[in-house]
This record gives C-alpha cells, sequence and structure tokens, in this order.
C-alpha cells in the first residue's frame, strides 16, 4: 500500500471523528522566532502560547511524543503527553510529517537546552497527503527542483533564502529611484504594436477588440510617451517577454526596471548606475565588494570603461565598421558561433564583441559607444557619427542592462527605423503613435534598463537565471505532464 493510500486512509478516520482536518484559520500568538527570543520572559510568568507549523520530524516514546514544527520564521520543538492531553493524545497516530498543527501550551527547557513547547491542546490545520521529499538536491534532481518549487523552497532553506533576498533587492531598487524623486508607473504589457528592442515576440489575440496583440519586449516607448506628457523622472519594474532562447542567462519571461530622466545624459546614467549597484551591495551585505562564483567584484572603485569599437578592433585587428556582413559571418563561423537564419551586421557585432570581449570582463565595466547600427533609439554620438551615446554594464561577464542618450528628434528617429528595415532586421517596427508623440516634443533624456533577474544571479551567487526565478519557464508539454501525473496517482491508487 503507497504512502499516499495510507495518508489518505487516514484523512477519513480522522474525519470520523467529526475532525475539520482542514479549518479556516488559527488564532497564533507568537512565531516559533518570537518564541525563542522572548523565552526569558514566558518561562518565567508562565504564558501561555498558541503557535503553528508544518510538522518536520517526529519521535514517540511510549505516552509522550517529539515533533519539530517549522513556519516561516524558523523551528521548535514541541512536546505532548498523555497524561495532559487524555485521550486527544490518540489522534497523533493519524498526524504525519508534512501536516501542519496548531498547538497551545507553556514554554521550558529540556535538560539538553532545546526550548520545548508543553502542548496543552492542539489542532490539526491542514492533512498532507503526499510525503514531504527526504532528499532534494544534486544535479539529479535538478528538473523536477524546477518543476515543482514549492518543494524545493519547502525543504532546501537556503533556496527560500535567494527568493527572499531577490524581494529585497527589488526593494532596494524602488527605494533608490523613489529617494532620488522618480516617479514608479504603469505601461501596458499588452500592446498593439511591440517595440523597445529588437526581439521577438510573443503573439496573442485580443477577443474584444479583434485585435492581434503582443506582449511588450520593453517598457520603453510607452515611458518615453510620459515624458512627452510632462514627467521628467519615471520608472517601471514589471515583466517583459521575448520569444527566443533559454539558457543560464536568458528566460523567455524576465523581470527588469526602466529608468527615464529628463535633461540628462547617458554620461549621467553611467553615475546613476554606479550608484545604484554600490546602493545595493552595501545594503544587502553591509560592505562595497562581493564575491560571485569565487572571485571577488569591488563597487567601492568607479567602473572600468572600454568603448566597443577600439576593443573589438584590436581582437579582430581590423576596424569592425569597415566589415562587410558576409565577412562579419565568415569570422563568427570561424569562432564556431551559431549565426542563425536572419544575421544583422548589427547581430554580428555584438555576437562577436559578446564572444571575444564580453566574457573576459569581471569587474564592474561600462562598454560605451557602440556602432550606430546596432541602437536606433539612441542618439547619434556628438562626435562620431558612426557611433550611438550608449552604454552596457557588464559584471562577471554578464550584461546587466543597457542605456543611452535617447533620441528626441521624431524626423531623425524615423530615418534610423528606416536604416534597420533596409537592413532587412527582422524584427523592425515602426510604431507611428510613438513618432506622432515625439512630434509633440521630448525633452533630452537619458535612459536605463536592467535585468532584475541578472542582478539577483550576483547578489545571490547563483551561476543560473533558473536558480532566481521562483517558476522558471522549462521546456516540456504542460498538457503531457498533467496527463503524465493523472496516470501515476491512478497507479497508485490501484485504479
Amino acid at each position: 500500500m503507497s504512502e499516499e493510500v495510507i495518508r489518505k486512509e487516514k484523512l477519513e478516520k480522522i474525519k470520523s471523528l467529526n475532525i475539520n482536518p482542514f479549518p479556516y484559520s488559527f488564532d497564533r500568538t507568537h512565531t516559533t522566532k518570537e518564541i525563542k527570543e522572548k523565552f526569558t520572559e514566558l518561562a518565567t510568568q508562565k504564558r501561555e502560547v498558541k503557535t503553528s507549523g508544518r510538522i518536520l520530524t517526529k519521535r514517540e516514546h511510549g505516552k509522550t511524543t517529539f515533533q519539530t514544527i517549522a513556519d516561516t520564521t524558523g523551528n521548535i520543538q514541541i512536546y505532548f503527553r498523555q497524561d495532559i492531553l487524555g485521550d486527544k493524545y490518540s489522534i497523533l497516530q493519524f498526524f504525519d510529517i508534512g501536516d501542519f498543527i496548531g498547538v497551545k501550551g507553556e514554554v521550558f527547557q529540556t535538560k539538553t537546552g532545546e526550548i520545548t513547547i508543553l502542548v496543552k491542546d492542539f489542532v490539526l490545520l491542514a492533512k498532507s497527503l503526499r510525503p514531504l521529499p527526504e532528499k532534494w538536491h544534486g544535479l539529479k534532481d535538478i528538473e523536477k527542483r524546477y518543476r515543482q518549487r514549492y518543494l524545493d523552497t519547502l525543504v532546501n532553506p537556503e533556496v527560500r533564502d535567494i527568493f527572499i533576498k531577490r524581494m529585497r533587492i527589488i526593494n532596494l531598487i524602488r527605494q533608490f529611484l523613489l529617494d532620488r524623486g522618480f516617479i514608479e508607473v504603469d505601461t501596458p504589457i499588452l500592446q498593439p504594436i511591440y517595440g523597445g528592442a529588437f526581439a521577438q515576440p510573443f503573439k496573442t489575440h485580443y477577443t474584444a477588440l479583434k485585435q492581434e496583440m503582443f506582449l511588450r519586449i520593453s517598457d520603453e516607448l510607452y515611458l518615453k510617451r510620459l515624458l512627452v506628457g510632462g514627467f521628467e523622472k519615471v520608472f517601471e519594474i514589471g515583466k517583459d517577454f521575448r520569444n527566443e532562447g533559454i539558457d543560464r542567462f536568458h528566460n523567455p519571461e524576465f523581470t527588469q526596471v526602466e529608468v527615464y530622466e529628463a535633461y540628462k545624459d547617458y554620461r549621467d546614467m553611467m553615475e546613476l548606475t554606479e550608484e545604484l549597484f554600490r546602493f545595493i551591495c552595501l545594503n544587502l551585505s553591509g560592505q562595497e565588494k562581493i564575491c560571485y562564483q569565487g572571485k571577488e567584484i569591488d563597487f567601492s572603485v568607479p567602473f572600468q570603461r572600454i568603448s566597443f569599437v577600439p576593443a573589438l578592433a584590436k581582437r579582430l585587428g581590423k576596424d569592425p565598421l569597415s566589415l562587410s556582413l558576409s565577412e562579419l559571418i565568415k569570422i563568427g563561423k570561424d569562432l564556431g558561433l551559431e549565426i542563425g537564419e536572419t544575421p544583422s551586421r548589427a547581430k554580428m557585432l555584438d555576437k562577436l564583441f559578446s564572444e571575444l570581449i564580453q566574457s573576459e570582463i569581471h569587474q564592474p565595466t561600462f562598454i560605451y559607444d557602440h556602432p550606430r547600427i546596432t541602437t536606433p533609439l539612441a542618439k547619434v554620438h556628438r562626435d562620431n557619427p558612426e557611433l550611438v551615446e550608449r552604454f552596457e554594464p557588464l559584471i562577471a561577464g554578464m550584461e546587466m542592462g543597457n542605456a543611452f542618450s535617447e533620441e528626441n528628434d521624431p524626423i531623425r528617429q524615423r530615418e534610423r527605423f528606416l536604416e534597420l528595415i533596409a537592413q532587412r532586421d527582422e524584427f523592425t517596427v515602426i510604431d507611428e503613435d510613438f513618432l506622432e508623440a515625439l512630434e509633440y516634443g521630448m525633452p533630452p533624456t537619458a535612459g536605463l534598463g536592467l535585468g532584475i533577474d541578472r542582478i539577483v544571479m550576483l547578489f545571490t551567487d547563483c551561476p543560473s537565471i533558473r536558480d532566481v526565478i521562483p517558476f522558471p519557464q522549462l521546456r516540456g508539454s504542460a498538457p503531457d505532464r498533467v496527463q503524465g501525473k493523472a496516470q501515476d496517482r491512478e497507479r497508485q491508487n490501484g485504479e
């Protein structure tokens, strides 16, 4: 007989005793952490406590039982005695590891010094119909950990800590920007025209409007509309979606923060970016240095600065802007790069830089002044018309984001879009509504986008983006998995 069948039988026995195994609430007076912190006061005054949690262990000794229960703040030992509980003590035989329990009693210390609750009364709060996994780590279980993240966080506290730190990082980013006078805003996730980046979008259909729609790939164009509308300092933290590859740095659904400030340029945004990373580091760790994958990263000093074209020219032995698309493709193939079906000069320059230079950068660095053909939404460089005023912050070999002096000339912006269309960039679209908004006037502006998932990777020392997303996208058919689980249940139940 399977463990699940045994647990379901216990559930029925509990119900037969007129006990509700799934009550609506429990009036908790203290968390397990609070009980331990206030132990001396509670024990001296013999004050009654009520706490609750999931059963992690249980040990029976004749007419006494010890259990360990855990809540989100920690765990504590609880002690049951038949002479105190009377007939109710027998109900404990139907409790299993994984069940939720609420207890009422007084605290004391055992001979070994462990803080314990002497239970005067208890109630079942939720019956666990499946046994908890005994071991839930190691590469052999990695896919299952991601698919059933609730078990991963339950059994591995260090994984739960990653997601707690993730929310702290998001809140620190928000605090940093709000303290500097930025206003947090919301812009549409469903968009009639995707834009703000060059990526394959997810398509959907808006039934009420009878119209094809797209999940946004960036927040940029709507945030700029707000600058046209009189806002000067705005940001948005939210989800964006790109219907592209999955690897250790990419997830199709990702979280980013986009920031726009009027009357600033990309040099000003470099300063803001440095300050932000230093602020996160100091508030998370109490210092301005961290260790990522065994190497120290120092935020106490200014970011290094590397100019895109000279750095790539040095590695190639020739000016990359003088190379044709076919020449760039040949170099990429010689390096063993995956070229894709629709390469462009912009994509190939980016691929070559990533392969030859980006992977070797560990300390915080700004890659700046990119080729004009790579970035149609950035202003042409004030000193060199072949470049744009753009930078990317790189840390530990990871591109953390993107920033520009934003193009605010509507005539020039249209020309830049048309340039890319002429190069047959498959994901270039012209948003006429956005161009019309620019025609009403947008002030000089600096913009910044940062990938929050990668920032969390950095500050939690995680090698893969899937480690920092609670429920990452995974390959495999969801309907097939659901059907497979149903078949498993049928076999376990003997059906």
